[in-house]
């Protein structure tokens, strides 16, 4: 797959056919579209294109948002890149661009950069200038500049959005199977193992602690979880707790992973942990040795759970 960081660095010597969004999360109700592009190519007559943004445009439009992201850039490139897409394009999103009209993005985008042959999109999509335009208006700019429009029917729609809200309700609550579920693999944390206070190690569960230093990437719920990861193309299966460590009074909220059966030197090493199910939530513990108690049960129920894959 080619990646492009902005609209204006694409090349391409055929034409292409295009979808655009958030992708975020890349989950199936997403991947029902893309497939579908994919799809048209014609065997490779023309070129598969995803265009998309960063930051979010709700970051960049409503002042107070505060959404968080299923994805960082380079997870969602990562799994575009499983999709079988060709090129990908995440273009900059700021106030300037957001102010195109809806023919100058159809003329000097779509049609003079992108080489347009069809466009794969949703009914209800709106674009240009506050959003004016729609779905008619990309008919007609269609059969003015001879591109081909192919709607994405309210019920897919539908499917993308909810599975999108869905998610991260799950996520807030915990329900890790679920959220799994609708995204079609394991949801996952990704970023680089640092040192923390080595508590664990004290009591028999040293800690791997993730820094990610992406802070719109979506966090679950705090508390104790069944995880997997690859180290050296190794699968190694742990828990990890997300949370503050009441225990032993921490002040803020850390990703700390206990991985079984692994004692390796691993700091400094960019991480990915895709997480299987939820234990159980984050509580305070009378004395270091009740944690250690509760671990030892923890890591019976983990096993448990990995011997039913």
């Amino acid at each position: 797959m080619k990646l492009f960081h902005s609209i204006n660095d694409f090349r391409s010597t055929k034409k292409t056919i295009l979808t655009l969004g958030t992708f975020d999360g890349v989950h199936i109700g997403h991947k029902k579209i893309l497939e579908r592009i994919t799809q048209n190519t014609e065997n490779g007559k023309y070129e598969s294109l995803v265009l998309t943004f960063f930051p979010h445009p709700r970051m960049v439009l409503q002042e107070k948002s505060e959404i968080k992201l299923l994805n960082t850039i380079s997870e969602k490139t990562k799994l575009l890149e499983e999709t079988g897409i060709e090129n990908l394009v995440i273009h900059p999103f700021n106030e300037s661009f957001s102010r195109l009209t809806a023919e100058e993005f159809v003329h000097s985008i779509l049609v003079d950069q992108f080489h347009i042959q069809k466009i794969i999109i949703g009914h209800d999509h709106r674009f240009g200038r506050n959003r004016t335009a729609d779905i008619n208006d990309l008919i007609a700019f269609g059969k003015e500049y001879g591109f081909e429009v192919e709607q994405i029917s309210a019920q897919e729609i539908q499917d993308v959005s909810v599975s999108s809200t869905k998610i991260r309700k799950a996520l807030d609550e915990g329900n890790i199977p679920l959220a799994n579920d609708y995204l079609g693999y394991s949801y996952f944390l990704s970023g680089e193992i640092v040192k923390g206070k080595q508590l664990g190690r004290t009591i028999g569960f040293p800690t791997a602690n993730i820094q990610i230093e992406e802070d719109y990437k979506k966090i679950p719920k705090n508390g104790v979880y069944v995880v997997r990861t690859f180290i050296n193309k190794k699968e190694v299966f742990g828990m990890m707790n997300i949370g503050f460590n009441p225990t032993v009074n921490g002040e803020k909220q850390t990703i700390e992973v206990h991985l079984f059966d692994f004692d390796a030197d691993i700091y400094g090493h960019r991480i990915e942990i895709s997480l299987l199910n939820y234990l159980r939530e984050e509580q305070k513990f009378g004395s270091v040795a009740l944690l250690k108690e509760q671990l030892n049960q923890d890591k019976k129920t983990a096993l448990a759970f990995i011997n039913q894959l």
